[in-house]
């Protein structure tokens, strides 16, 4: 039996998968400004410790474009040397310590509020949380560390499509030539199990464990120990260009991990004791991320050292890269007696800023907190999927 496709409804479906002609609508307002009356209260439970830092880090980037580059918040927009004036002001304040009633009036006298739309459902903003994992790993290959991690193939091209209309502005794909034909760019399976990129990418490192490997490529960034001491700093610098795939859900919807254990660390726990699932689930994810070697790290989205715990990744077409935040979440309280068992979770709050993105953090409700390195970091990140509040804070243009 042959199944036929209307041929028009075939290239519009291949638009829609290749090209990305249309995306979900997003909500009319991502991003809602608040009155005075309605702003949060306004408590940092570090108690401001490392956020002047981070400032620094969004105000190193904004140093670098030009002072014109418009960044849109909500129905506003504001201009580079507003974003620069807004994190200064905000900097040179928190610099005498104020107790939250002082803060709180500072804020509603020269500051803008906007709240996040959230999920539509919900109305919050779903949080999850990233680290900089530490791998071992060795600088040849070796019986013991047979997993490379790759930086760039050098046969990896990208198309932009808005050369070629104007309606594809902003639309890029990724892929390679293969002959007179430009082609996805290999896969996970490819690369990993078939060996693809042997000859065309250099490889960083070897490391010895490919669970670990794979959430690498998850986090983005980390750090791999050799045996002579020595580290080496990677942090992403490309991608194949293919879908990501949650193998969380992978394992959900097959009835291995229940949705309420699902975590990292739970992930982690199934692969070790199924080996023989370790490829099929791990290839579930076609997409594949590339490292460059950085001398610190790990860096963001904006090419700056991330701050542990004020560092956040959002959804750039929503939320303005390089500003200040404040956010009401969840962080787990560890048992002190036995390392790595959460005994609760509670409340806090505190600024961020909003110095990174993920392929994964999407839209209003979705946003990632960086928790930086070490078991805490770990726990933290692999077990955070907790709904709050996100608000961006924006000097008053009168205020300026």
């Amino acid at each position: 039996m042959k199944l036929f496709i209307n041929p028009a409804l075939a290239a519009c479906l291949l638009c829609l998968f290749v090209f990305g002609c249309a995306t979900p609508p997003k909500p009319e307002l991502p991003l809602v400004r608040l009155s005075p009356g309605a702003y949060p209260e306004f408590v940092d439970d570090l108690e401001y410790e490392g956020l002047e830092a981070s400032i620094a880090r969004s105000l190193e980037y904004l140093g670098r474009i030009p002072s014109t580059r418009t960044f849109t918040v909500g129905e506003e927009t504001y201009d580079a040397a507003h974003m620069i004036r807004s994190l200064e002001r905000f900097r040179d304040f928190i610099a005498t310590r104020p107790d939250p009633g002082v803060l709180k009036g500072f804020i509603r006298a020269h500051y803008l509020v906007y709240r996040s739309a959230g999920e539509e459902k919900t109305e919050q903003v779903l949080f999850t949380g990233y680290f900089e994992p530490l791998l071992q790993g060795s600088r040849v290959k070796t019986p013991k560390h047979p997993y490379p991690v790759y930086g760039p193939p050098e046969d990896l091209a990208v198309v932009d499509l808005s050369r070629f209309s104007s309606k594809f502005e902003g639309e890029k794909i990724l892929g390679r030539v293969d002959g007179n034909t430009f082609v996805p760019y290999y896969d996970r399976a490819d690369i990993d199990r078939d060996q693809a990129l042997i000859g065309k990418a250099p490889e960083l490192a070897w490391v010895d464990n490919a669970v670990d490997l794979f959430f690498l490529h998850i986090q983005g960034s980390g750090k791999i120990a050799f045996p002579d001491g020595s580290t080496m700093n990677v942090h992403y610098h490309s991608k194949n260009g293919r879908p990501y795939r949650s193998i969380g859900q992978l394992l959900i919807e097959e009835d291995k991990v229940s949705r309420e254990e699902m975590s990292m660390q739970k992930i982690k726990s199934y692969l070790r004791n199924h080996p023989r699932d370790v490829d099929r689930v791990l290839y579930h994810n076609p997409s594949y991320i590339f490292f460059s070697v950085e001398e610190e790290g790990p860096l963001g989205a904006l090419n700056v050292k991330l701050t542990p715990g004020r560092s956040m990744a959002v959804d750039r077409g929503i939320f303005p890269m390089t500003a200040l935040s404040f956010i009401r979440a969840q962080k787990p309280v560890i048992d002190p007696e036995r390392p790595g068992v959460i005994l609760d979770w509670t409340p806090f709050s505190r600024f961020v800023l909003n110095q990174d993105t993920g392929g994964a953090i999407k839209g209003p409700g979705r946003a990632d907190i960086f928790w930086g390195s070490g078991e805490y970091a770990e726990i933290a990140a692999g077990h955070l999927k907790h709904r709050g509040d996100l608000f961006v804070l924006v000097l008053r243009p009168d205020a300026a």
